[in-house]
């Protein structure tokens, strides 16, 4: 009878021990990305090479050059007329305001599946170039968690630009959503 008393307090205890593990892990797990808890970078200041179109950029980080996603918005493709085009000038416009020097910050995943960099962008003035592009009406809101620090902000800055029918929200606007396109268009790498 002893041994049956001291497994069933054995028990008791390993649940009372797992649990408080089990509750800790659970909060916690969405931190995990590749095996890594991963913390929030510091950011760095960084220097802006080139504009590929509206939401993809080359940085200089660290002395190597890095192909680059801004965080939480799709931009036209090249190929979708004339909006693909005039998102990545008017990229290039914000761009030219800021010396071609930006500030980087990162979030919870890092890369996409392509080994691009994923980013937000900062001028000088403290604006968040990603959230500028939904605002003037040349991206539409594409927010993939975890990576959602600002999508409220770009929640809001969407609803801004079709508000006010600004840029591919206007009567001539975009007539398909970058996310169709590529379905339709498929390429190795966007």
């Amino acid at each position: 009878m002893n041994d049956n008393n001291t497994q069933k307090t054995s028990g008791k205890l390993v649940k009372r021990c797992l649990i408080p593990i089990i509750v800790l892990f659970t909060a916690f797990a969405p931190l995990l990305v590749h095996g890594q808890a991963l913390s929030k970078p510091a950011l760095q200041e960084v220097k802006v090479i080139k504009a590929h179109d509206g939401d993809t950029l080359t940085l200089m980080i660290n002395g190597r050059m890095r192909k680059t996603r801004l965080i939480g918005i799709d931009a036209p493709e090249m190929n979708q007329r004339p909006w693909g085009r005039q998102a990545r000038e008017h990229l290039i416009d914000i761009l030219s305001h800021t010396d071609w020097l930006v500030t980087m910050e990162t979030d919870v995943v890092t890369t996409d599946k392509y080994g691009r960099s994923l980013v937000y962008l900062w001028t000088k003035n403290r604006e968040l170039i990603n959230e500028r592009m939904l605002l003037d009406g040349y991206a539409v809101l594409f927010t993939i968690k975890p990576n959602s620090a600002y999508a409220d902000r770009f929640m809001k800055a969407e609803q801004y630009a079709r508000g006010g029918e600004i840029g591919i929200w206007g009567p001539d606007g975009l007539k398909e959503k970058p996310i169709a396109y590529k379905k339709k268009h498929p390429r190795k790498q966007y």
